[in-house]
């Protein structure tokens, strides 16, 4: 069903259509890359798309749509975060643990960035906790299109190589992607533990029943 509709946007639009495939893949992540990238290959090995033009138009779709994510989490802020960390509802972290991965950031930021565009799932999300805690425009933009270049050049790579076996790709990347998707839920659902525990110790130290 999505390749489909995948064929029928690339073969319309071409290099172009990729390009905006890979805006809407960082936004809504699943969408498939590793579906969109290999097709793209393979139509570049039959001529119907320039092999030369869909890398840059991939790689330039990749960047818009982390940028996007960057206004979003430069939008929201850390002082706006950490309010909200700091309210009862809010599971996803306390304003302990916030300021915690805002250190590791600050000092680990530009490889998180980097290496996170090669990580499924992880490509997309990796630009907002880069937009909030303010990294430098032009150094987001450079991990970024370094790390999407080669993200997409890889994944064209393996298109053209594979030729009409395009599809495979997706179905060996399929698990890493669950693994993970598991590995955040897990991430979220401690966290959220994490925050419980913490707001039952101030109770109690406090003597709140």
């Amino acid at each position: 069903m999505v390749a489909e509709w995948v064929f029928s946007i690339v073969d319309k639009l071409g290099e172009i259509g990729v390009g905006l495939l890979i805006l809407l893949e960082n936004l809504i992540p699943p969408i498939p890359s590793e579906a969109i990238l290999p097709l793209a290959g393979f139509r570049a090995r039959t001529g119907a798309l320039n092999v030369w033009l869909v890398w840059p138009a991939a790689t330039l779709g990749s960047v818009l749509g982390a940028l996007a994510l960057y206004g979003i989490g430069a939008w929201l802020g850390y002082d706006r975060l950490r309010t909200l960390a700091g309210k009862r509802w809010f599971f996803i972290t306390s304003q302990k643990d916030l300021d915690r991965g805002e250190k590791i950031f600050t000092r680990h930021g530009g490889k998180m960035v980097l290496f996170g565009r090669c990580v499924p799932l992880i490509r997309s999300v990796v630009s907002i906790p880069a937009g909030i805690d303010r990294m430098p425009l032009p150094r987001f933009l450079l991990l970024t299109a370094i790390g999407s270049g080669v993200w997409n050049a890889i994944f064209i790579a393996l298109g053209w190589i594979l030729g009409d076996n395009w599809d495979r790709v997706q179905g060996w990347l399929g698990p890493v992607s669950y693994v993970v998707l598991g590995l955040v839920v897990v991430g979220l659902i401690w966290l959220a533990v994490r925050k419980m525990r913490e707001r039952s110790g101030k109770q109690t130290s406090a003597g709140v029943p």
